[in-house]
């Protein structure tokens, strides 16, 4: 029986999904290729964030497994030629929960609960903001008529560019009046099923209440700013190379000593006001190893 499913990976304590906007990019076009692949599957929202991705899904719960798992393995593969990094997101679990169409509003609140992670995550004060994701799909009309948002129909690339663009001979599946960003992916609002989700919220005004009153909105206001990192963890990622060479002159936190390696755990938290889970995953390491190293600077 189809019905709607929250569906999450569980978080990636050691490692990132998604090192840089390339990565997230890829991602964004996997989304579609999927969707485009699984046509008996509805995508509602999505969002994907650096260790684990949410999608809220309309089929079958076998078929939303076989989606998100599919994503996972075609993204997979990408990363292992990408970073040479084997059987990645193996292990990466599924949580998956059907949402009771029942209860009144359940929708509504799941659907915040995805647009608002990148809020809570301190990455952006507005679900819109934020481009990996269906964060700015909905109630837009106008902005793009008004050309606003720059974009143009996949179409306009020749078979041969999709498929470089893409790192997928399945881009040439693709509808050819999806529309793509300015940044070079597929647009959500080609894809995802934006006049559903608007029927549902029924207003922008009713949108931003769910949005709001999330339990992700919650805890950002709730939380102390020590434990919200200041800095995406690709930023963090990216600085991390020139950081070990300035400290140490080792070009990887898996060639320091333990000592070095706390004292770079200690440096990013200082630096980068990161937290210890921010900290571990742009190092490569589980929580409670960084959590020892730090017990030792």
């Amino acid at each position: 029986m189809r019905k709607f499913y929250l569906v999450s990976t569980e978080h990636l304590e050691d490692g990132l999904w998604f090192r840089n906007d390339g990565d997230f990019a890829i991602g964004m076009d996997y989304v579609a290729i999927q969707v485009a692949i699984t046509p008996e599957v509805t995508v509602l929202v999505f969002i994907l964030m650096s260790n684990h991705v949410h999608f809220v899904l309309y089929g079958t719960r076998k078929e939303v497994e076989t989606f998100v798992n599919s994503f996972k393995r075609r993204y997979s593969q990408y990363f292992r030629i990408q970073y040479g990094q084997k059987e990645f997101l193996r292990r990466n679990r599924l949580d998956i929960k059907e949402i009771p169409e029942e209860e009144a509003e359940a929708l509504e609140r799941v659907m915040a609960y995805v647009q608002m992670n990148c809020v809570s995550a301190n990455i952006c004060l507005y679900p819109g903001q934020y481009p990996w994701g269906t964060g700015s799909a909905f109630f837009q009309r106008e902005a793009v008529a008004g050309g606003v948002r720059k974009f143009r129909r996949l179409g306009e690339l020749s078979g041969r560019e999709r498929v470089r663009l893409m790192h997928s001979e399945d881009a040439l599946k693709l509808p050819e009046e999806w529309l793509l960003s300015d940044s070079g992916f597929v647009l959500p609002e080609s894809y995802v099923d934006v006049a559903y989700v608007e029927s549902v919220f029924r207003s922008p005004k009713r949108m931003q209440y769910f949005l709001n009153s999330s339990s992700k909105a919650r805890k950002r206001l709730e939380a102390a700013d020590e434990h919200l990192p200041a800095f995406r963890d690709q930023v963090i990622l990216g600085a991390l190379p020139d950081l070990l060479q300035s400290l140490f002159q080792k070009p990887s936190f898996s060639a320091l000593s333990v000592p070095e390696q706390a004292e770079t755990l200690r440096q990013i938290r200082f630096r980068f006001s990161a937290g210890v889970h921010q900290a571990a995953r742009v190092c490569g390491i589980t929580y409670a190893d960084a959590a020892r190293l730090l017990d030792t600077a």
